[in-house]
């Protein structure tokens, strides 16, 4: 008997396999992001699979009830062109009801998401290369301290005036992880300021997110971060708008790599992009 194709939530396990995907599409994931991406909303993973076989995924992360966010949308390569793709998409977006629904999207997709409702929020570069560690005063560099579980709470509620959902599970996996991800913050109690997390990727280091209410707490957050990388490269998403971040990545030795988009399915939250040096993750927004 024939097995058919047929979408359904992923299982234990199965994440790991949807960021290996990623990393053979040049996306370049974290080594160690697939426990803090299930932490999210572990009913937001589809898998598609033929039989036992899985064949593509798309994820839903669900932020409460007034907007998600869409990643993860890939098939392998030998199972394209067959409506497989078509039917992970349908699934994903009943999955998302009528939240606001966010993206970002290579620039050979983006017809493509138009085409389902999308709208371009701001463009994104991504910034690569082996870094140069930019100098901060010392009053500023002893401002920055790693995030301790004390100050997780802070951060969560920091995180939400500027990413458009509160993640609380997200950011305390995320953040409360050191011996995966390095997380450091600037400010404590409800006075944050910024924050910022590098990891460890399939090749190189990431940074993401680097917010900050002002320039130089980001410089002195990137400053900290940049210790971490061990003289191998790095890369940062940047929202092009904020010309202070594209300064600060060039500043630290960095080039453009390649470029996204941020869209929207429905209105486009007000994002404050004068705070966003470094997008979380273009998997999950």
């Amino acid at each position: 008997m024939k097995s058919t194709f047929a979408v359904r939530t992923m299982r234990a396990g199965e994440l790991e396999l949807a960021l290996e995907w990623a990393r053979q599409e040049g996306w370049n994931p974290g080594i160690d992001d697939a426990q803090a991406f299930w932490e999210a909303d572990p009913a937001g993973f589809l898998i598609g699979a033929i039989g036992e076989v899985p064949v593509g995924c798309i994820s839903v992360v669900r932020y409460g009830e007034a907007f998600a966010f869409l990643g993860l949308y890939m098939l392998h390569p030998e199972f394209r062109g067959r409506g497989y793709g078509k039917q992970l998409w349908n699934k994903g977006m009943t999955l998302a009801g009528n939240r606001v629904v966010g993206l970002d999207g290579v620039v050979a997709q983006q017809e493509n998401y138009r085409r389902h409702g999308f709208e371009m929020a701001y463009r994104t570069l991504r910034y690569g290369g082996i870094p140069k560690v930019p100098e901060v005063d010392e009053a500023q560099a002893r401002q920055v301290m790693p995030v301790a579980d004390g100050k997780l709470e802070a951060l969560v509620h920091y995180d939400a005036e500027i990413f458009p959902g509160l993640r609380h599970s997200f950011i305390r996996a995320w953040c409360g992880a050191p011996q995966r991800r390095a997380s450091f913050i600037v400010g404590g109690g409800s006075r944050v300021r910024g924050y910022g997390t590098i990891r460890r990727c399939f090749e190189g280091y990431k940074i993401g997110p680097l917010f900050a209410n002002k320039p130089e707490v980001a410089l002195a957050l990137m400053s900290k971060l940049l210790t971490k990388t061990n003289g191998q490269s790095v890369s940062l998403d940047v929202p092009v708008d904020n010309v202070q971040a594209i300064r600060l990545a060039e500043d630290c030795g960095l080039s453009p790599v390649f470029e996204t988009a941020r869209m929207y399915r429905g209105k486009a939250p007000e994002i404050p992009l004068d705070r966003v040096f470094g997008v979380t993750t273009l998997e999950l927004g």
